[in-house]
């Protein structure tokens, strides 16, 4: 038996066997010290921009070899910028308030001094990742043309309080040209320039509605929003007919992130969503199918967009012919989920018993 010494377990002594002895091998020597700091309990998650309490201990062990300070001074750091410098004694939990600058993850670090003839110089420093959430959902919904599902997803996402939405619907594309006067139509300008270069940042989820490339938005943007991807955002792509035809997000340079490419073909059956092995595990799906509630008693959908070139995403729902239906992927630092049928606005209609509220939970996973 190799120990430190610490006793802390004794088993019973009718638990020992007589006829084994234990031999103890005593690891280090009596005249050591270190010092330790540690954070505890650190939360996986905080809010940005709120002050989060963190509880640190300092901790000497032994005797050191000169004589130190009773108050220990440590040192606070977040993503590299240092926000606090204490005295504290060494033995108490010390707590401490932070603020977490941005949204995904926050590096936070704990120094202490160090002193000669310490064991190690490596527990002097305390690191905990603690990813910040914002206290609103920001989501940027943009839906490519009017149809059934439109105002479905808006009403949705609306529904819920902690949710901040963005909503465009595209009515007019500017290659259209009628002799309506300008003076007669009441459409808003698309603020592409806004949406997708100054404020891109600013939001926790983009959804792709129906979406094809069109002269509405320039080639260059597309690429603005793989960029967005990469860095840690989320992007939600509900696709259509419009993903398989001539002008589909596969021809722009948001290929980049796709989960999947178009084959060409539209499924024209109906079919029953249903989760697959994996999409019962996984976090963003696998509490959709409850027992009261079951994925035998979902509502069929009539269309789905078939695809090709799914080795990089995980299919976490499924539809007609078995064909992958929900696709999620990861690229960079953000995550990317494809819904491969415009036909959930069924659900929302009550269909065969269906219940919209299910992607609903799935939107909001994939942007928190």
């Amino acid at each position: 038996m190799i120990t430190d010494g610490q006793v802390h377990d004794i088993p019973k002594l009718s638990e020992l066997h007589d006829s084994a002895p234990i031999n103890a091998l005593i690891t280090g020597r009596a005249n050591e010290f270190d010092r330790q700091i540690k954070f505890i309990s650190p939360p996986r998650f905080a809010l940005i921009n709120k002050p989060q309490v963190l509880s640190i201990l300092v901790e000497d062990k032994g005797q050191p070899q000169e004589a130190i300070p009773a108050q220990a001074n440590i040192s606070i750091s977040v993503n590299g910028q240092e926000v606090g410098h204490y005295s504290v004694t060494p033995g108490t939990i010390f707590q401490t308030e932070i603020t977490l600058p941005h949204a995904e993850k926050n590096i936070i670090q704990a120094t202490t001094d160090t002193y000669e003839g310490e064991l190690s110089f490596d527990n002097n420093r305390a690191i905990a990742v603690i990813e910040g959430i914002r206290e609103n959902l920001r989501v940027l919904l943009i839906s490519g043309a009017p149809y059934n599902g439109e105002r479905t997803w808006r009403d949705l996402l609306k529904s819920d309080s902690n949710i901040d939405l963005v909503h465009f619907t595209i009515l007019r594309p500017p290659e259209k040209a009628d002799n309506t006067p300008l003076s007669q139509l009441s459409l808003v300008v698309f603020p592409t320039t806004q949406l997708f270069v100054e404020e891109i940042n600013n939001f926790d989820l983009i959804i792709l509605d129906g979406f094809q490339h069109s002269n509405v938005l320039p080639l260059i943007y597309y690429d603005y929003i793989a960029q967005y991807v990469q860095k840690g955002g989320a992007l939600l792509i509900v696709t259509g007919p419009e993903f398989a035809n001539e002008q589909s997000l596969a021809k722009t340079p948001l290929i980049s992130v796709l989960p999947a490419l178009p084959n060409g073909a539209i499924i024209q059956k109906p079919f029953r969503p249903t989760l697959t092995k994996e999409g019962e595990r996984h976090p963003v799906t696998r509490g959709l199918a409850t027992p009261t509630h079951p994925a035998s008693q979902w509502g069929r959908w009539l269309r789905q967009i078939a695809i090709q070139n799914t080795n990089k995403s995980i299919p976490i729902m499924k539809g007609a012919d078995e064909q992958p239906l929900l696709l999620l992927s990861h690229t960079g630092k953000g995550r990317v989920g494809m819904l491969l049928s415009d036909e959930s606005w069924l659900w929302a209609r009550g269909f065969e018993g269906g219940d919209l509220t299910l992607l609903f939970i799935v939107a909001l996973l994939i942007g928190s």
